[in-house]
């Protein structure tokens, strides 16, 4: 392909690819990050399972608690598809600087959610330590898990505020 080629195809495609990237972020990089997390606070809490299978409840809250960045990144891949008209089955026209701007505005929930995930999930890991010697304490370990949360929700809101304001 001569780079004439490539240029004409940026040109008429490359909005629709960036866009499309960005959705890929903002699911792929969370979603990682959350099936690492869900997974690691699952091999703490299946340590404590098999001493005291009645904790089972409590210990599936603390490894629920990682997976929600994963779900805030489907919910930013969900607008930007609506917005470049994917889900609807009418693909729009997206400029290729707007694709840019799109792409852009998917980083902070990308790369907060995968990052903040993992985090979480070491905190809510420790918080299977406190269901294990002090179970009335155990909500303390959601507390504590659920502060990482709050990063998480920013740049849910940061990420979906820039892409509801791009212009197609």
């Amino acid at each position: 392909m001569s780079f004439k080629t490539f240029m004409e195809f940026m040109v008429q495609n490359g909005g629709m690819l960036f866009a499309l990237l960005g959705a890929f972020l903002a699911t792929a990089l969370p979603g990682i990050g959350s099936a690492r997390g869900v997974g690691l606070v699952g091999e703490a809490a299946s340590g404590l399972i098999t001493e005291d299978p009645d904790k089972f409840g409590q210990a599936l809250i603390l490894q629920v608690i990682p997976g929600t960045q994963g779900f805030y990144g489907f919910v930013t891949t969900l607008i930007i598809l609506n917005k470049i008209g994917i889900l609807g089955g009418g693909a729009k026209v997206v400029p290729i600087g707007a694709g840019f701007f799109i792409f852009l505005a998917s980083l902070p929930i990308a790369f907060a959610g995968w990052k903040s995930a993992i985090a979480q999930a070491k905190t809510a890991a420790a918080g299977i330590s406190i269901l294990a010697k002090k179970p009335e304490h155990m909500f303390k370990g959601v507390l504590f898990a659920a502060m990482v949360e709050t990063y998480a929700v920013i740049a849910l809101v940061t990420s979906i505020i820039m892409i509801v304001g791009i212009r197609l």
